[in-house]
């Protein structure tokens, strides 16, 4: 991959819908803030589908099939109720997480070393409706390695870790885990996957992980609609395109 190849932006909506459903009504509406996430050079939308439907539900992921003009990124766990949803929906991609009911965010990446048997025909069975499959996974070898046998064509590499560690001013950690995250994306470049990263990224370090000309997309939510409160989604959106494509030039 060029080093000057553009960067995409999918924004994550989950977040809307847990406002929303905070008073059990209809505002704000996740879609109509897709809709303005697109018109403000959003590059996709993402949207968690979770088996406890605690933020998005059904009916926003067919909306958003419906109403969006930009692709459709459709996260949800392996599970058959979900392989039904997606396959009736048909996003133009469907990233598999791991899901437990009690964490309060995805809180590691996918183990496709350990679940490898079982996630098999559901890369399979995606592959063959024609969506894009993408892997949620840490930034490990054995992990890289395996979801190439998988053929699964996308991984994202969970960021959570190195995200954190910067927040908190954890320097020594912060620096490792760049350095897997470093390593790990050119190791799956060269296995021939698309490299998306996501999870806790802010303007800062969206701006340094852009610099990774391996990462063809970031997958960023929970910051952006934090941020969204204080200067509105367009903004956020347009700040965080200006500080990706720093990053980009950057890297060279």
């Amino acid at each position: 991959m060029s080093k000057a190849s553009p960067l995409r932006l999918g924004v994550n909506v989950d977040h809307v819908a847990t406002l929303r459903n905070a008073r059990g009504g209809a505002r704000p509406d996740p879609v109509r803030a897709a809709l303005v996430a697109i018109e403000a050079g959003a590059d996709g939308i993402t949207a968690h589908l979770r088996e406890d439907r605690r933020h998005i539900r059904d009916n926003d992921m067919a909306r958003l099939k419906a109403e969006i003009s930009r692709p459709l990124n459709f996260e949800m766990a392996a599970t058959e109720d979900m392989l039904r949803i997606s396959i009736a929906t048909k996003p133009h991609a469907v990233c598999l997480v791991p899901e437990r009911r009690e964490e309060l965010t995805t809180e590691g990446g996918l183990d496709v070393v350990g679940q490898h048997n079982a996630l098999t025909p559901y890369v399979a069975r995606l592959n063959d409706a024609g969506i894009r499959v993408s892997l949620f996974i840490a930034a490990d070898t054995a992990q890289i390695e395996m979801a190439a046998k998988l053929r699964a064509p996308v991984i994202e590499i969970h960021t959570g870790a190195w995200c954190d560690a910067v927040v908190n001013g954890h320097l020594d950690k912060a620096e490792s885990e760049w350095k897997r995250i470093v390593a790990g994306a050119a190791l799956a470049c060269s296995a021939g996957l698309e490299v998306h990263a996501g999870h806790g990224l802010d303007y800062a370090t969206a701006e340094k992980i852009a610099s990774l000309g391996e990462i063809a997309e970031l997958n960023i939510g929970y910051f952006m609609m934090g941020e969204a409160l204080f200067v509105g989604l367009g903004e956020t959106v347009r700040v965080m395109r200006a500080a990706m494509e720093r990053g980009r030039k950057a890297g060279g």
